[in-house]
């Protein structure tokens, strides 16, 4: 590890759980925090933590639609600045890192990957619920042939056993996957959770394929979820300066990479200059007055193990039919619900409203 990024707080003399451990962050910001913001970056805003984010050495930067490649659109929400101009400026400010897109077959497509690769992209996170991994294996295939490093992102984890979550890690990393991630798209996950199932995915594929965690912070447990998973043996870590992000947000990229330093990891990471960009760019002009927070929504989505992208689709439906946000997503989370239902957020909206009428 550089000694220039080292803690300067004097240890115990013990070691930290990941000593000597090297540690990769993917920095989602600029995807993920898209769903604070209702996807409304400006080419400037990208520029800026992009640069501040390379000047860290941050490794990996994810720019997207919240929604990944295609999710500029009525349902989803509609962005600011087309997701591959973004890509295209990012790319631009981007030298040792590299530069990823999000991808969920039925949303996404394999031209509009082809159009990504074009404007830049290194990494794709091809991205499908936990239980659906064979709808990735045209993608990862397709992106394979194209040359690109491969993340197959298995969403709302909490929602299959560990056992069957490697089971479909499984599909993915014989379809290409060159890594593969849990992801607690609800922040419903605790920490022995978390090291369950990474435990789960090393013991089904080995020891020679990279793990990641992408944490939520919706019970709160985002920074504690990612340092479960690295003790558990994943490699990648996934964060968002100040944890912009759906829900009550992500793990704080800054927050994720002084603890990972303080446990021992090597990450390589300058936390001084994550600060900075956090709260200099994201917090005083990005995400002004957006900045989420374990509130009342947040934290049901959590509880009822909800896709934390719903948060801002279930506020507009309580305001518009009179109803409570925490009644609809604890509803949707009795229904099951997974990502791609987001108009059962207006249908449970309207019962509550119909029932609230007759009672």
């Amino acid at each position: 590890m550089n000694d220039t990024f080292s803690s300067p707080v004097v240890g115990d003399g013990a070691g930290g759980p990941l000593d000597g451990r090297r540690i990769q962050v993917c920095d989602t910001t600029l995807r993920d925090g898209s769903h604070s913001v209702a996807h409304r970056f400006t080419a400037a805003q990208v520029r800026a933590v992009t640069r501040g984010l390379e000047a860290a050495r941050v490794q990996v930067v994810e720019v997207t639609h919240g929604d990944g490649l295609g999710g500029s659109s009525f349902n989803y929400g509609f962005s600011h600045t087309e997701e591959i101009e973004l890509i295209r400026v990012a790319r631009a400010e981007l030298s040792q890192a590299r530069l990823a897109a999000l991808l969920l077959p039925g949303i996404g497509t394999v031209d509009q990957l082809k159009e990504a690769v074009d404007a830049g992209i290194d990494v794709v996170r091809v991205a499908t619920h936990c239980t659906e991994a064979d709808i990735a294996i045209q993608h990862l295939q397709a992106a394979k042939r194209l040359g690109l490093e491969t993340v197959g992102f298995l969403m709302l984890s909490h929602m299959i056993s560990p056992e069957g979550l490697a089971a479909q890690a499984r599909i993915m990393r014989d379809a290409g996957a060159d890594t593969l991630y849990v992801v607690d798209s609800a922040g419903a996950l605790l920490p022995h959770q978390v090291a369950h199932r990474v435990q789960a995915l090393r013991a089904e594929l080995g020891d020679e394929v990279p793990l990641g965690m992408h944490a939520h912070n919706n019970l709160g447990c985002g920074v504690a979820n990612a340092l479960a998973a690295a003790e558990a043996g994943a490699s990648i870590l996934d964060g968002s300066l100040r944890g912009l992000g759906a829900g009550a947000g992500n793990a704080a990229t800054e927050v994720l990479v002084a603890v990972l330093d303080r446990a021992g990891a090597a990450t390589g990471i300058d936390v001084s200059a994550l600060t900075d960009v956090a709260e200099d760019v994201v917090a005083r002009t990005v995400a002004a007055g957006l900045l989420p927070a374990v509130d009342r929504g947040s934290l049901m989505l959590g509880f009822a193990g909800v896709y934390s992208s719903f948060l801002l689709h279930a506020r507009r439906a309580a305001e518009r039919f009179g109803v409570s946000e925490a009644d609809i997503i604890l509803e949707l989370g009795r229904r099951r619900v997974v990502g791609g239902q987001e108009d059962m957020i207006v249908d449970v909206a309207l019962r509550l409203a119909a029932a609230t009428k007759s009672a």
